[in-house]
């Protein structure tokens, strides 16, 4: 099974979103945050989020980009539960059974946008269209698997010596 995760691939959306998203976090679309808003009433960080985020369901913040990953029954399972308690204790959910069937609803969406090889990265433009919000996902292919980190192998622990005399190298350069 394959869910999304945050990704940051810049410092961008640090600047962008009100809250950004730690990079690997869970992630759904996140519309949701915007069902009682009036989306011309939106500004500045806020109408960025509405625009381009998803919801980064630990931190409750934004992020421009998502990675599709390989995930476990048990990953799906402990975040639809992490997201029904958003859903329930800081977003007024009237119960956690209501607010756990939303997230589960939520979750599935986010699954589905999975019908990608891993890596793929997914970015969403999302609009207010007759009374609606709309979303448009576009994928961002990578031709190798993308790495936060790579490591190099060191053979030596001694690390290369380069002295180098400045004040040679001035004396040589008037001197030409």
């Amino acid at each position: 099974m394959r869910l999304l995760r945050t990704i940051r691939l810049d410092p961008s959306d640090t600047f962008v979103f009100e809250r950004a998203a730690d990079p690997g976090e869970w992630a759904v679309s996140g519309a949701f945050m915007f069902a009682d808003a009036d989306p011309d009433a939106l500004v500045s960080k806020s109408r960025a989020a509405f625009r381009g985020g998803f919801l980064g369901v630990a931190s409750l913040g934004w992020s421009t980009l998502v990675q599709i990953v390989e995930a476990t029954q048990e990953d799906r399972d402990r975040l639809v539960d992490a997201l029904g308690r958003q859903l329930h204790e800081r977003l007024g959910a009237p119960d956690f059974a209501a607010a756990r069937a939303a997230a589960e609803e939520e979750v599935a969406f986010a699954a589905s946008l999975c019908d990608h090889p891993r890596d793929t990265l997914i970015a969403v433009r999302r609009t207010f269209e007759d009374g609606a919000i709309r979303e448009a996902f576009r994928t961002l292919h990578t031709r190798k698997p993308m790495r936060a980190f790579s490591f190099l192998e060191v053979e030596s622990e001694e690390e290369p010596r380069e002295d180098m005399n400045l004040l040679a190298l001035a004396k040589d350069k008037r001197s030409d």
